[in-house]
């Protein structure tokens, strides 16, 4: 299952947080500082799976990946793989690829409410949904055009 989800600038200030498993918001931020301290500090020669149990629990792994100035960091426990989790990193980017036309940290601050559409679109309450791109893509269409949103419905099928 998936506990949460981050994206996180170069210095740690966060641009989009999803928590599938109830922290208060302290505990929250301070798991978002010790992803962000433990993350940034890894030589990028490294594999992208941490086990850090002062983070989360025992049963917690990080996986992340760095793209130019964001980090994406899914919390997953034991039963997911983490090489399906860093899958579903690339189709997540992606999928915010085909909607912003190549995203950045802007499109995350200034359309927060569509990148979260976009994350609810593959994961919903800590579990994986979707993970077909085509079909997210129409999906981000089909409600783009319900809310006669111009980013949305122009997401590339």
């Amino acid at each position: 299952m998936i506990k949460g989800v981050l994206v996180f600038n170069n210095t740690g200030k966060p641009r989009l947080t999803a928590f599938y498993e109830h922290l208060p918001i302290a505990e929250q931020q301070r798991v978002i500082r010790e992803t962000f301290s433990v993350v940034s500090k890894r030589p990028n020669s490294l594999c992208n799976f941490v086990e850090d149990p002062s983070i989360w629990g025992d049963d917690c792994k990080i996986i992340y990946r760095h793209y130019a100035t964001l980090y994406f960091v899914v919390f997953a426990d034991d039963s997911e793989s983490e090489l399906a989790v860093l899958d579903l990193i690339q189709v997540f980017v992606e999928s915010l690829d085909r909607c912003f036309e190549n995203v950045c940290e802007l499109d995350l601050i200034f359309h927060y409410e569509k990148a979260m559409y976009v994350l609810d679109e593959i994961i919903m309450g800590g579990m994986v949904l979707e993970t077909n791109q085509q079909k997210i893509a129409q999906s981000l269409q089909a409600q783009g055009k319900i809310d006669g949103d111009r980013i949305l419905s122009r997401a590339r099928v």
